[in-house]
């Protein structure tokens, strides 16, 4: 049946192949109705046998991840696992020989995809069973929503009996915690609980939403169950909140602030990694509600222990352990600092780095001007890109960035810009206090700002995502990476900073603290989730490497550790970078390709591990049974 269907969608995909092949080829930049001179097509006519599998997979994975949302439950892990094994069943048949180049590089994509979804489903379930050990009633819980789901019979006299026994079951749990708690003080004893804790805490969320959920479902539409069970489950929820500060405020010592929810309270939106759809992310975290400046007691973080590390390390396809990419971080850093002493002398300070970086970070713009300051270098870059012939700029992706202001609390998480069709900017309000003013100014300056701007719209994220949607769009249904997202607009760093484009010793200045700045995100964000670092730790970590603003350097931990990110999204920055500014020396410094042809290039291949892009780019022969080995920076002794 499969090969049928092959065969069939094969067929459909030769005549795409054969509108393709009209062209002189994308690197002849023609397209099927233009001349030869014309610049590339803007329309996506590559073909990939292996296309209507992953959408078919993809639409499957939605559907039944709506269906089995109830978070950390038996039913839906067993029915992802088995998902999961069923479609890299499906794909051993599949002659994989007859493919295209395409064709291969999505079939191993997609076999690597699903080998780590199986394999985090795997490490989830074991780090949620430690968290689970606090947590003895969630059974209980989760099984009443599973039951609804299914739409099984509903006894309301034993439903309010269960929440009865909820009741006593929740109060028992957190005495038994507050005695272990009391009793046992070692440094080992407490620094488990508190990453047991704080899984815990996200769990203990999640399962009061779906007790109120099974609760609003039958309440008042079934007058029976509300007048047996609604006094019952207005004491099992007050329950849970109060186990949930427990949590929080007993075990993990986070305070809350006057008039909010204790944090981790509210409903947590699960992180979902490049395809671990309908998997429980592996760096789900206490999304605090009372973040504050001045406050670091809300960021806890979810360290994922190495073994997880490793799987995410193999989903990228980055051959490198955590502790080789440790030492690859730290001798950039090492490069970054002798560029800032250059620098700095350039600017007659010497050697101090740190007072030329102090310098630029007063070179800021009076208060009203930031939005004109940003328009002013993007357009500045777009020139620098139109007048080097580096990449395809197409007239509506030109025409439709757009600018908004973050408000001070979105600041207290991102301290920086963020970008896409629409650049985010942090510069201070009216309501900001005199010290958060300065350090939002101060860590916006107009030389650091320079080094970003393009980062995060032309050429770098509004156009990346402005050609993602036109090509291959496929291949996003199976999730997104830094190393390609943040990646992109990194090696663009790079690539600006060889072309000279921050020609002034301040200029050069702004762009290395950011450079920095991403070197220091592999190393504090690897050593957190390898359990070497603290949130505390890596927030002077960013104070005294890097020269961060204290504020600055505790939104930046903030939002590394809060879960809204996976546990590789700060490395991926410069290790993406990395990986794409070596295939850029491999094709381009070589003269088999032009900065335009390249960059062109990269853009249509969407969201796939770097590794595949480069063997979709060089034709490389493929194996279905292949495994990452594209060592992009050589041999690397570990730390």
């Amino acid at each position: 049946m499969l090969r049928a269907q092959l065969w069939q969608f094969t067929s459909a995909c030769t005549l795409a192949a054969l509108l393709a092949a009209q062209t002189s080829g994308f690197q002849k930049g023609a397209s099927p109705v233009t001349s030869k001179k014309a610049a590339p097509s803007e329309f996506d006519f590559s073909s990939s046998e292996m296309r209507p599998f992953i959408q078919g997979f993809a639409a499957d994975q939605q559907t039944l991840a709506r269906f089995y949302n109830v978070e950390d439950s038996p039913e839906r892990r067993e029915r992802f696992r088995k998902f999961y094994t069923d479609w890299l069943a499906r794909l051993a048949p599949l002659d994989f020989d007859r493919m295209g180049q395409d064709g291969k590089v999505d079939y191993i994509v997609f076999r690597n995809s699903l080998e780590h979804d199986l394999r985090a489903l795997e490490l989830s379930e074991k780090s949620d069973a430690e968290a689970r050990r606090l947590l003895p009633f969630s059974a209980e819980i989760t099984q009443l929503e599973v039951a609804r789901q299914k739409m099984e019979p509903l006894d309301p006299k034993e439903a309010a009996a269960k929440l009865s026994k909820l009741q006593t079951s929740i109060e028992e749990a957190r005495k038994a915690l507050d005695r272990e708690f009391r009793e046992q003080t070692s440094t080992d004893a407490v620094r488990q609980r508190t990453v047991e804790a704080a899984r815990a805490l996200t769990m203990a969320s999640v399962l009061r939403a779906s007790l109120r959920t099974w609760f609003t479902f039958y309440n008042g539409y079934d007058p029976l169950f509300t007048w047996w069970a609604a006094e019952d489950y207005r004491k099992t929820d007050a329950a849970l909140q109060a186990y949930t500060s427990f949590l929080s405020e007993r075990v993990l010592g986070l305070r809350t602030a006057p008039g909010t929810a204790p944090a981790g309270s509210g409903v947590p939106t699960p992180t979902v990694g490049r395809g671990s759809n309908g998997a429980r992310s592996t760096d789900s975290a206490p999304t605090s509600t009372t973040a504050q400046a001045g406050d670091t007691n809300d960021i806890v973080g979810n360290p994922i222990g190495r073994d997880a590390l490793v799987n995410e390390l193999n989903y990228e396809m980055v051959p490198y352990t955590p502790e080789q990419l440790l030492a690859i971080a730290e001798k950039e850093f090492a490069w970054c600092e002798g560029e800032m002493k250059r620098a700095s002398r350039d600017m007659g300070l010497g050697d101090d780095w740190k007072a030329a970086l102090e310098k630029v970070k007063n070179m800021y713009v009076e208060p009203g001007r930031q939005p004109a300051m940003i328009r002013e270098l993007a357009l500045e870059a777009i020139k620098f890109v139109d007048n080097h012939d580096l990449v395809t700029v197409p007239p509506i992706a030109r025409e439709t960035w757009r600018m908004r202001m973050m408000t001070p609390q979105q600041q207290l998480v991102n301290p920086f810009f963020t970008g896409g069709e629409t650049i985010s900017v942090s510069y201070p309000t009216d309501s900001m206090s005199y010290e958060n003013k300065l350090m939002s100014m101060r860590g916006n300056n107009r030389p650091m700002s320079k080094a970003t701007v393009f980062h995060e719209l032309i050429p770098g994220h509004e156009l990346q995502g402005y050609m993602a949607a036109r090509f291959k769009p496929y291949r996003a249904t199976l999730g997104r990476s830094a190393f390609v997202t943040e990646g992109w607009s990194l090696y663009l760093e790079l690539l600006l900073w060889d072309m000279k484009f921050q020609n002034a010793p301040e200029e050069r200045v702004g762009a290395l603290f950011w450079h920095m700045h991403r070197c220091a995100r592999i190393i504090f964000s690897l050593s957190f989730h390898l359990g070497k670092m603290t949130p505390a730790e890596c927030i002077n970590f960013l104070i005294d490497r890097v020269g961060f603003e204290r504020e600055n350097a505790v939104g930046e931990v903030r939002r590394s550790f809060n879960g809204s990110y996976g546990p590789l999204y700060q490395a991926g920055y410069l290790l993406g970078g990395m990986q794409i500014y070596a295939l850029h020396k491999e094709l381009v410094d070589t003269g088999k390709m032009t900065n335009r042809q390249f960059h062109d290039a990269i853009l249509r291949e969407n969201y796939i591990p770097i590794e595949m892009m480069r063997a979709d780019l060089t034709r490389q022969p493929l194996t279905r049974d292949y495994k990452t080995i594209w060592k992009f920076r050589g041999e690397v002794a570990a730390q």
